[in-house]
């Protein structure tokens, strides 16, 4: 034997590799038999869904550039925005990057679907915790969503569709589309929606459809709705809002709704209720959505949508408790802000996320007294 004096570093080293090769030998067929059955896992348990994204998203063909609209007259000379909406206005059918599929499982008595841009987290949170509060009020289900496409740039796209991505998870809330959200693409958002509701909600008896901006005293909503009776149920037509006829197209370049006569040469448009905010019935959103298949897309949403509602031979109806203009009171001395005025209106055009808040606590104070009460749920 050996004594430690006599035994060099080397052999040492050599005996050492030589036992961890053996014990390596011996554990390769075990380690082997471990990764095929970790691979069998893998492939017959596959891992859950992101939440909010879908599972099996349905392939679009991406949508080519129109090249011949730039062979209309005086292209050149358009705004950039209304060039592009030349160029893609065919365009109807974009990928899905985020879905709420079980939102109307079981039914859904009023569906709030506020349009929302990615940016506008802080308007989502606020209306999350205030008229956008998913409920059960007076035995009739209330359930939100925000529709939104992607951000134009794409350092922001990047931000923001992980933004979007982490409220779908929390709230399972949000649809987004792989579109630019813009304000001329409000119709292709529209359209898009309803789409999505015919395949995932057709059972949905009410929509409030609106902004973010919008302030929505859903109690009012459903008491109307509620009171609607046979007319107007899921079955009937109905379509409310503040109305708006005998207008047509602006055709100054300075107004954020120019629409020259490269888009349209029509002289007046149909009657139609200011997109801000407004209620239907889902028997006339689902017409509004076999409409749309045969009707290009328009850059205005609300007139795009009063163009369907003609098509399907259905009109829109005036509300007075629906104000997307905002509240005009009647003297200078009055206070516009007075929960007074909102206690007794379904929906009011815009308010800054903070407004939204202050007056949802104040119109539900149970020590608020008014002077008189308003009758403003009756359509007019």
């Amino acid at each position: 034997m050996l004594s430690r004096r006599g035994c060099k570093p080397e052999v040492l080293i050599l005996a050492t590799v030589g036992i961890l090769g053996l014990l390596f030998l011996l554990k390769t067929d075990e380690g082997k038999q471990a990764m095929k059955a970790a691979t069998r896992v893998s492939s017959t348990s596959p891992s859950a869904p992101t939440p909010g994204v879908p599972a099996t998203p349905r392939p679009v063909p991406k949508c080519k550039e129109n090249a011949s609209a730039a062979n209309v007259s005086g292209f050149a000379g358009l705004p950039g925005h209304i060039q592009d909406f030349l160029r893609y206005k065919h365009c109807k059918a974009f990928p899905q990057l985020l879905d709420a599929p079980d939102k109307c499982s079981p039914g859904v008595f009023l569906l709030l679907a506020i349009k929302s841009s990615p940016g506008n987290y802080e308007r989502r949170e606020i209306i999350r915790k205030t008229w956008g509060v998913e409920r059960t009020y007076r035995g009739v289900r209330i359930r939100r969503l925000f529709l939104s496409g992607e951000a134009g740039d794409a350092r922001e796209a990047w931000k923001l569709n992980r933004l979007l991505r982490l409220e779908a998870a929390e709230h399972g809330d949000v649809l987004q589309w792989a579109f630019r959200d813009s304000f001329f693409n409000l119709t292709l958002k529209q359209v898009l929606f309803h789409s999505w509701l015919e395949a995932r909600c057709p059972g949905a008896r009410f929509l409030l459809n609106g902004d973010d901006d919008v302030f929505a005293n859903t109690d009012n909503v459903v008491h109307y709705l509620l009171g609607l009776g046979g007319a107007g149920g899921s079955t009937g037509h109905l379509y409310v809002g503040q109305l708006i006829a005998n207008v047509g197209p602006i055709r100054e370049k300075w107004s954020k709704y120019y629409v020259p006569e490269q888009v349209t040469a029509v002289k007046s448009y149909p009657p139609y209720c200011g997109g801000g905010g407004l209620l239907m019935s889902g028997s006339t959103a689902r017409a509004i959505y076999k409409e749309s298949l045969g009707i290009e897309l328009f850059p205005i949403d609300d007139v795009y949508l009063g163009m369907c509602l003609q098509r399907a031979g259905l009109a829109p109806a005036s509300h007075m408790g629906i104000r997307t203009v905002g509240v005009r009171v009647p003297s200078s001395k009055l206070e516009s802000f007075d929960p007074c005025y909102y206690k007794e209106l379904l929906l009011v055009h815009r308010f800054v996320p903070y407004e939204m808040l202050v007056m949802w606590r104040a119109i539900h104070e149970p020590d608020l007294r008014c002077g008189k009460t308003l009758q403003v749920y009756q359509s007019v």
